[in-house]
């Protein structure tokens, strides 16, 4: 089946071979197609523990102001970056 890429997609799985990352053009695709079907059959059941405890968390008022919240971690990131 012949599939056609964008000339960048092109040029950038073709640098990825030469690279070493990916053994080939061909199992990019596959391996794509493999995440790509991995993500439409998860039925997310996994994250059920960790809602539940969201849910806990706010029943019990244990919540933060998300814009507060962002404010201290752009903060803690400019006094990171000032050293």
């Amino acid at each position: 089946m012949p599939v056609k890429l964008t000339t960048d997609q092109q040029a950038w799985l073709e640098a990825q071979v030469a690279a070493g990352a990916i053994p080939s053009v061909e199992e990019a695709v596959r391996a794509a197609i493999a995440d790509l079907k991995s993500i439409a059959d998860d039925d997310f059941a996994w994250a059920t523990p960790y809602v539940d405890a969201a849910r806990a968390s706010l029943a019990a008022g244990s919540v933060s102001d998300g814009d507060k919240f962002i404010a201290s971690l752009r903060e803690r990131a400019t006094r990171l970056k000032s050293g």
